[in-house]
């Protein structure tokens, strides 16, 4: 028997304000301030203040002392620069998992081939994390795995920019379905050189 644990007024309000952030419902730089947050969900200050700790927690917002909590803007150099970290990590993972299929990416990838046209965002930006995740997972390498985890946030955020380049989370699901039959028929090399285009291609 499955137990379900049953979610806090706090882990509701964290995730309504993720899916918001994730679907750049609320944009890069503005601020969430604990009475309107409170006002609008109507629940008490101190449940906004862990919610946005959550956040903050998870890098999806930042705090600075006297000042509310805030979506971080990231920058074309952050962005260029997230990707100079990131592209190595990808490739590596690439190189590991050339000539394999992963079920848990093939998976992510059904789910985010089954998104409606209208579907949030965040729903969009949750499956393609978590097709990219499965197959760093699959590298077999822990190291690897909680080094691409710190780019996790940032990456969710780069993602929020992209909601303007796809009109349908379709198009964006054949990209992906491209990229791991590349890597699954191998070799090494080639689904490096595969991964390596597909990071290029609109930063996805």
């Amino acid at each position: 028997m499955t137990t379900l644990r049953p979610v806090s007024t706090v882990e509701a309000l964290a995730a309504a304000l993720r899916e918001r952030v994730l679907s750049g419902d609320i944009e890069p730089g503005a601020a969430l301030p604990e009475q309107e947050l409170s006002a609008r969900y109507g629940v008490a200050r101190p449940t906004v203040r862990e919610a946005l700790a959550l956040l903050v927690h998870e890098g999806l917002l930042r705090r600075e002392r006297n000042r509310s909590a805030y979506v971080p803007v990231l920058t074309s150099a952050d962005l260029a620069d997230l990707m100079y970290v990131r592209a190595p990590l990808e490739e590596l993972m690439a190189q590991a998992v050339a000539g394999r299929r992963v079920a848990a990416a093939e998976e992510a990838l059904d789910r985010l081939s089954g998104l409606p046209a209208g579907a949030p965002w965040a729903a969009v930006v949750a499956e393609h994390m978590a097709l990219h995740e499965a197959l760093v997972a699959a590298a077999g390498s822990p190291r690897l795995e909680r080094l691409y985890a710190t780019l996790a946030a940032e990456t969710r955020l780069g993602l929020v920019g992209l909601r303007h380049s796809y009109e349908d989370p379709h198009e964006l699901a054949a990209e992906h379905a491209a990229l791991l039959r590349l890597i699954a028929e191998g070799p090494a090399d080639a689904a490096v050189h595969a991964m390596r285009e597909h990071l290029r291609w609109r930063h996805a």
